[in-house]
């Protein structure tokens, strides 16, 4: 029976599907075991053969704890809201949740795109997921609870007394009995002290103002990423090199009115808890750069002239003797405020310069010099000196003060900023030559100098009198502080969780949790509106009746009982920061599912508590990953959910990379010449699609021409034997780059199996590694061989026998290294195990259950159409999934006997094979008694006989 793999993978995704095998309980007397990928955001697309990779190895792992005995939570879903659904509704007309739903179940779309669909391509590979659970962020039975999540965090503060976060309501107690000057708790800087005398005399609308300066989602006015060609603000780390990651478009800085969320309030906790998680050390170590910690002071310098202050965070106020100039962002409040007329155009001009730089572009660029000077000066906080304040875009207005007291010869940015300005270098450290470069350690060896109080101190001796000396004078106060800055939390986009929030006065104002969810209305365009509101400014019923608790018509606003809705949605980041919750509570068509109550029940919270692994890629690790910490830590602070960290082991996948394949046209010419002769030419490297291209490198001519309407006029300059050679090059898998392959087509010309196989075969799971479909034949090869294991030709023959002991140690030997490679998630040299133990078993002709039953178990969680199918054949009634993993016996793998080379001086002549059981005598004994023995002595009595048990025999004389 040959083996058939299309047949086989059809007939058990339909039985899993049928029976719900993946199917888990939240009642389970085995312990729990939850896997999660970090769900996908479903583009029309597609998967490509890269998409797969962690997928294939969450689904190992998963399978694997369900033999060892574990129940196990093994979801998928889709991370449905974001902007390419809608660039797309924009180019197409077509709604965003129309296409979301035909990328997701396949069809064909309104613009007549043939979509095979996620979910087909999904269970075309064979995954063991749990689709009960499913959730789909842009579903309004899943982003109600977003909305929600959002109402809490707009009612709570946090306190730094406890160290978490409190309802508001409990903040509005406090004020009523004192006020806010004992208040410790995160906040806006400028916030305004009052009495509760005070308090109490608010207006509402002065109290909410007051408040909303506490909230951990607050309204405020921030310097935002603006992307006039997207519409909408983008985070930072949806910058890549100045321009949006999405379309490559230009980015400026401006100030908006802007949702954000009071991350900061939890830098620390983040930071610190980071010691407790099972992530690599290189993931941590880019979130602790990123929330970035440092302790220094908060120091005040008086403009001069004027009554405004300079403030500046400084982690070297040892140094403040050695400062000659200031820097200010060029988004600095006073850089309009203190510029002199005379300098007023060049710092205009400047600023203007800097807006359309994004700070990760500013951060990055190191090696340029700019800046302006002011015209102004500060006063020095002990010498009262002048010191000239500029304008420079490599200080960034979001982290500190947006301002610096520059010490160009402790800081080598400062250096060259006042060496390319010929600013002057004051030394302040005793005994350094600072001709060539800033010193920047710290050093406690070297004094200071030129330093007044501070002369003959070092560095840890100079901060704290430094500190000791500004908090005296009222010019400053000893400070730890953080890069990490407040989220942004607004989008001026269509397709997005709307905001449960309406305007009274001017004032947000949430809906009550059981009027949720707000729904995103219809619109015609999804484009901003001509007076530049965000895309719900277009809907005709947008505004919140609180008489009847609905949306209305926007003609009812009547500003008494009916209001205005908020224009801008939730950002990307918002479903995907507590979807891992949602997963824990039984999908909604399940008895006693409460998902139409809670997020997740108490019950289910508790069962599975967090994430065991999770397994997604490393570009996340600081959006993603820190903003579903934070909201964990913020629901965990509440006690909405048991714990405070989201995923206990985290594991980054590396990238399966594209063979991308170049044709080369001669310049000017429609003429393309082969990749052997190119060099003899003028040319340009053209990416073609790979599916014109064979494994021999050769161009499909006709198909190419066919390929695109430009060049099916093409001519063609060849190899000497006719054919068109193409380049190739190893890049990121991309549709731009047409070196997309397939996993359908994989899937069909090889099997899912084999795509499994290979995929974890290419090389270590985090490492990226080159796609290579002619690889592909050498692992089918391999699923024959061990199909042909359990066949006498078209039969199925299984032994009852007993194995022999070689058969048994291939086995043990072979669970021992996969158990050990699983637990390590070394896939790759499990492939290589299973390859060396069929070949091994195949020459022995092994087909005893004892050995072929727990190697198909062993081979399930990489295999498991094929191991089902074998399975079934051996005579089980239900599926492999939950076969008990095969135990490891030592006993097994050690040697019972020992073929001896039988040597007569130094010589082997012949092997015997001996029990090592054996005594040195026994072994004497058995080897001058054998034929051969007599035969090579010939009579004569040898001199001695060595023995070394295990070893050899030698015969002397």
């Amino acid at each position: 029976m040959s083996y058939n793999f299309n047949t086989i993978e059809a007939k058990w995704q339909k039985y899993w599907e049928q029976n719900h095998t993946f199917k888990a309980s939240n009642n389970s007397n085995k312990p729990k075991y939850y896997v999660l990928d970090m769900f996908p955001y479903p583009s029309g697309a597609g998967l490509h053969v890269g998409h797969p990779l962690g997928y294939i190895a969450s689904d190992i792992f998963a399978r694997y704890k369900r033999h060892t005995g574990f129940n196990v939570l093994h979801p998928q879903g889709y991370d449905s809201f974001g902007l390419p659904a809608e660039q797309y509704a924009i180019l197409t007309g077509q709604h965003p949740a129309d296409t979301t739903k035909v990328n997701i179940e396949g069809g064909t779309d309104k613009s007549g795109n043939q979509i095979a669909g996620y979910r087909n391509q999904l269970d075309k590979i064979g995954f063991s997921f749990d689709w009960s659970r499913e959730v789909r962020t842009s579903d309004p039975e899943y982003y109600k609870w977003t909305q929600w999540i959002f109402i809490q965090l707009f009612e709570s503060y946090y306190c730094f007394d406890v160290n978490k976060a409190r309802p508001i309501t409990e903040l509005v107690q406090a004020f009523e009995a004192s006020g806010n000057q004992e208040i410790n708790a995160a906040c806006d800087e400028e916030v305004p002290s009052f009495t509760a005398a005070q308090w109490k005399e608010y207006s509402t609308e002065e109290q909410e103002t007051v408040l909303l300066q506490y909230r951990l989602a607050f309204l405020a006015e921030t310097e935002v990423n603006w992307c006039p060609a997207l519409g909408t603000v983008l985070a930072n780390d949806e910058i890549v090199n100045g321009v949006s990651e999405r379309g490559g478009h230009p980015v400026v800085r401006k100030k908006m009115k802007q949702w954000s969320m009071r991350i900061s309030a939890y830098a620390e906790r983040l930071l610190q808890d980071l010691e407790k998680l099972d992530w690599t050390e290189s993931l941590k170590e880019t979130q602790r750069n990123w929330i970035g910690k440092s302790t220094g002071a908060q120091v005040k310098f008086k403009v001069q002239n004027e009554d405004d202050f300079i403030e500046v965070f400084t982690t070297r106020p040892d140094t403040i003797f050695g400062v000659s100039f200031m820097t200010l962002a060029p988004e600095h409040p006073l850089v309009q405020k203190i510029t002199t007329d005379q300098h007023r155009e060049a710092v205009q001009q400047y600023v203007e310069a800097a807006a359309k730089r994004s700070e990760r572009e500013r951060m990055a660029d190191v090696k340029r010099i700019s800046g302006v000077f002011t015209g102004a000066y500060a006063l020095h906080p002990f010498t009262q000196e002048p010191i000239p304040v500029w304008v420079g875009d490599y200080v960034l207005a979001s982290y500190g003060t947006g301002a610096v007291m520059a010490v160009p010869c402790g800081d080598q940015r400062d250096y060259d900023f006042a060496k390319h300005f010929d600013i002057p270098i004051l030394n302040i450290f005793e005994g350094v030559d600072i001709s060539q470069k800033a010193f920047t350690e710290k050093n406690n060896q070297v004094k200071l100098t030129n330093s007044d109080f501070l002369n003959g101190l070092t560095y840890e001796s100079g901060m704290q009198k430094a500190i000791e000396k500004l908090e005296q004078k009222k010019n400053g106060v000893g400070r730890t502080n953080y890069r990490l800055r407040d989220a942004v939390f607004s989008r001026q986009r269509y397709w997005g969780e709307p905001f449960p929030v309406y305007y009274k006065n001017g004032l947000p104002q949430t809906i009550a949790p059981k009027h949720l969810p707000i729904v995103l209305p219809e619109i015609e365009k999804y484009l901003p509106t001509e007076s530049g509101e965000p895309p719900l400014g277009r809907a005709d019923i947008w505004a919140w009746d609180t008489a009847k608790n609905q949306v209305v018509s926007n003609q009812e606003i009547d500003h008494k009982n009916i209001f205005p809705l908020e224009l801008n949605t939730m950002p990307g980041w918002a479903g995907s920061s507590w979807y891992f919750f949602r997963y824990m509570e039984a999908g909604k068509n399940e008895e006693n599912s409460e998902r139409d109550n809670v997020f997740a029940s108490a019950e289910a919270l508790n069962y599975w508590e967090n994430v065991d692994l999770y397994i997604g890629g490393s570009e996340h690790a600081t959006g993603h990953l820190l903003y579903a910490r934070f909201w964990t830590k913020f629901l965990n602070d509440r006690q909405f959910v048991p714990v405070n960290e989201p995923f206990k082991k985290l594991i980054n996948q590396g990238m399966i990379l594209g063979e991308s394949a170049f044709v080369y046209r001669i310049a000017n010419q429609n003429k393309f010449v082969s990749a052997g002769l190119k060099d003899d030419y003028d040319t340009q490297a053209i990416h073609v699609d790979v599916s014109l291209v064979n494994n021999s490198n050769e161009l499909d001519i006709e198909g190419f021409k066919n390929w695109r309407e430009e060049y099916k006029d093409a001519t063609f300059i060849t190899e000497g034997d006719g054919t068109y050679q193409v380049g190739r090059e190893v890049e990121k898998m991309s549709k731009s780059k047409y070196n997309v392959v397939n996993p359908d087509v994989i899937c069909q010309e090889y099997g899912a199996d084999t795509l499994r196989m290979y995929e974890m075969f290419l090389g270590p799971l985090e490492q990226s590694k080159p796609w290579n479909t002619a690889g592909l034949s050498g692992v089918h090869n391999f699923l024959k061989k061990l199909w042909k294991l359990y066949h006498k030709g078209d039969e199925f023959v299984i032994s009852e026998e007993q194995p022999s002991n070689d058969a048994l140690k291939i086995l043990h030997k072979t669970i021992k290294k996969v158990r050990e490679d699983i637990e390590a998630f070394s896939f790759n040299t499990s492939v290589s195990t299973f390859m060396i133990c069929v070949n091994e078993l195949a020459a022995l002709k092994c087909n005893a259950r004892a050995v072929l039953e727990p190697l198909a178990i062993l081979i399930a969680p990489y295999a498991p159409h094929i191991a089902e199918e074998l399975w079934e054949k051996m005579g089980h009634k239900q599926s492999i999934s939950f076969a008990d993993y095969p135990i490891f016996e030592e006993k097994f793998l050690k040697e019972s006997s020992k073929n001896y080379p039988i040597s007569f001086n130094g010589k082997m002549r012949f092997t015997l094979e001996l029990s090592l059981e054996l005594s040195k005598d026994e072994i004497e004994q058995i080897v001058m008694a054998d034929e051969r023995t007599q035969k090579q002595l010939a009579g004569r009595t040898p001199k001695k006989v060595i023995i070394v048990p295990g070893k050899i025999v030698n015969i002397v004389g």
